[in-house]
Formats: structure tokens, sequence, C-alpha cells
């Protein structure tokens, strides 16, 4: 009997301490909940995609303005649909119990929006009604993309398209054997964190480096993206890797030849103009052909800096995100320059030669934007090698002789 007293007294002490926990447990539950309400995983008003710039204004121009559409963001409606057809396979996601996945159409017009103006993430998601974390992760995946599908556009030439280029650099820019125009320019980048001097260059800003070749059509023949701004001097050259091929004479047609300024070696391979002073009038002729070519690349480089004003400011993303910025703006803008040059760069965007006035009119994007850096000149290379300096000279007796052009003496 004495046990079972024991054991009924002591489900009721179980009893009265469940109920003792249960009220505590009920207290706490409504102090909890009197207390301000947690922040919903998304604003209501980003949740309205369809009152965003791309269902309201972005269609509209898109339908009724082709000249706005392609003036925001750099691409005719019809190009626009084409280039939307390639990449959607590769930016398509599938929708998640927890949301649906962004368009590709939306996440297309918010990339071409962003390098085409240069617009902070802060903007565009509020335009787009879209949030910044999603914009940051969505900005470089399209960018690989859109690179992906136009890679073909800007790839190292073979042998016969270096031979087009060369026939190109003769019939319009009097350079026989030239292959391209070499330049090397800073894009300026906000710096990384913990990112010490590595970055820092002689402007006093963060950058790296883009290395260049622009064939006679102001297209990209190769790019290299992503050298310390610390390191940006013609040393940046020596790092690529076309410097083996060019140095073992296996990349470009025989008797091929580079352009490029005083701050790239003087190469069998790389023509540069005289840098001394009191020249002969030789000297500087040969140095108003030289640049004369050369100036093709700056264009290029200029037209690009126009056209996608990203290049207008430091870019605060990830240096990661900011190569594929460029690589995907160089192929945009190779593929509009080779489908569409007339309506992409239209007559006076780009430098004009006045050889009747001895004149050198400058293109539009010169007044429109600031300029990217130029390279410095290095002072790591050795003194050139005789048989540079004899391919330099030879050039200089065929423009001064066989090669010239009527109108060279008075540019001069």
């Amino acid at each position: 009997m004495a046990e079972t007293a024991n054991i009924i007294a002591f489900k009721k002490a179980v009893r009265s301490i469940s109920i003792l926990l249960c009220d505590e447990l009920l207290e706490i539950c409504e102090e909890e909940s009197k207390k301000k309400k947690r922040k919903v995983w998304i604003r209501d008003w980003m949740d309205k995609k369809k009152c965003g710039a791309s269902q309201t204004i972005i269609k509209e121009l898109h339908d009724n303005d082709p000249q706005e559409f392609r003036s925001m963001i750099r691409l005719t409606p019809e190009q626009f649909e084409a280039l939307l057809i390639m990449i959607s396979p590769i930016i398509t996601l599938e929708d998640t119990f927890m949301r649906d996945a962004l368009p590709a159409r939306l996440k297309l017009e918010m990339t071409l929006t962003f390098l085409a103006s240069g617009m902070n993430f802060r903007m565009l998601s509020i335009m787009f009604r879209v949030s910044k974390s999603s914009i940051s992760n969505m900005i470089p995946d399209v960018c690989d993309a859109i690179y992906s599908v136009l890679k073909d556009y800007i790839k190292v030439p073979t042998l016969k398209e270096w031979q087009k280029i060369q026939l190109g650099f003769n019939e319009i820019w009097n350079f026989p054997g030239c292959c391209g125009a070499i330049d090397g320019k800073h894009i300026v980048i906000k710096a990384p964190p913990s990112a010490g001097s590595e970055y820092y260059n002689y402007k006093g800003t963060n950058s790296i480096v883009l290395l260049g070749i622009v064939d006679h059509n102001y297209c990209f023949s190769y790019i290299d993206v992503g050298s310390y701004g610390r390191n940006a001097d013609g040393g940046v050259f020596q790092q690529c890797d076309l410097y083996p091929l060019l140095e073992n004479e296996s990349l470009l047609p025989k008797g091929g030849v580079l352009v490029g300024d005083d701050a790239f070696p003087l190469k069998t391979y790389l023509m540069k103009p005289y840098s001394k002073i009191n020249l002969t009038k030789e000297e500087r002729v040969y140095n108003y052909r030289t640049s004369r070519a050369r100036r093709i690349v700056e264009n290029g480089f200029g037209i690009v800096a126009s056209r996608f004003r990203i290049f207008g400011q430091p870019i605060a993303v990830k240096v990661e995100t900011t190569i594929k910025i460029v690589k995907a703006t160089c192929a945009i803008h190779n593929w509009l320059r080779l489908t569409t040059p007339a309506s992409y760069t239209p007559p006076g965007c780009y430098d004009y030669e006045d050889i009747v006035n001895s004149t050198i009119v400058q293109g539009e994007w010169r007044s429109e934007i600031s300029k990217m850096p130029s390279i410095l000149r290095t002072r790591n290379y050795n003194r050139p090698k005789k048989i540079a300096q004899q391919v330099r000279e030879t050039y200089k007796e065929y423009f001064n002789g066989e090669w010239a052009v009527e109108w060279q003496d008075r540019m001069i």
C-alpha cells in the first residue's frame, strides 16, 4: 500500500510541474509575439515585378522606340532577341518551392543596363525590383554566358585570318605586313579588401590591366585582362600567353609585325616609333605612319569605353567579376562591329584623318568619356637587338621610298 501511495504522489507532482512548465511556456510565447516581427526575406515592392522596368519602360521602348531601346542597352531589339536566344539555356534556372527563378530576359536586361550605364546595384534594384544580392550573383553569370556564346568573335586569328588582317592594314592604313596594333589600358576598380598596394597604379587609383591587340577593323583579335595595376607597364606584355609564341615566331605570318607605342619593346615582330629627340625627316615620316596604324587600338579601347559606361568610373565589384565584365563587353563590341558596323559605330565616332587639310579629326568618343589610362613605359627592357633595329630601318626606308603616300609630308 505504501508503494502505491508513493506512485500516486509522484504522478501528482509530475502533473503539477507539467502545468507550471506549460504556463511558463505560454507566457514566453505571448511575450515573443508582442515583440517586433522579423522582417520578411523580400520587400513587398520587390515582389511586384510587373511594375519593374522590364515590364514597363524597357518593354515599351522595345516595342515602340527601337532607337531609345538601343541607346539604353546598346543593342537593337533584334540583336537583343538574338542574344537572348543564345544565352537563355545557360542562364535559365528552375523555380523552387520558395520562389520563382528570375526570367532570362530580365537578367539580360539588367546586365546590359548595368554595362551600358554603370548604374550601381541599388539603383538597378529599385529600377527592376530585384534584390541587390540577386543582382550581385547574377551579373557575373550573365557576363560569363555572353562571352561563352560570342567567344568566336574574339579569338586569336588563324594564319589565313592574320593574312586577311595584313591586307586590311595595307589597304586602309598603308602599313604593309601589319597584323594588329597593341596597347594596354587600366580598368579602374574599387580596391579589394586587404589588397595592399597590388592594384595601386601610377595614376593613384586601383586597377587591373587590359592588354589588347586590335585589327584593322577596330575589333579585338586578342585580350589579356587581370594583371595587377602596380605591374602596369610594358612588362605585362611579357607575361601574356602570346608572348612566347611571338618570340618563337610561331604566331604571325612570316614577316608580320604588330605596332605599339613606347610602352613596348622594339622587336622584329613589334614596331614602335623613334623616341629620341631631333628626329630626321625620314624618322618623322616613319613615326607618322606607325602612329597612324597604331591609332586603331586607341580608338578600339575608346569605342568600348564610350559604349559601355561601366568603365567611366571605378568598378565596385569583385576583381573576378570585373574580368568577366571586360571580356563580355569586348565580345559584344566585336559582335556588333562585325555584324552591324554602320549603326554601332557610325561615321564620326572614331578618329578621322583629313589629308586635304592635314589634320586629324577626333572621334566623338574622345569628348564623351574620360580616356582609360594607358600603361607606362617600362624601364626593364634591354637595348633592342640589332636585327629589330634593322627591321625598323627597313620600314623607314620603304615609307620614304616605295611605300610612300603623297600626303605624308604634310602630316608630319
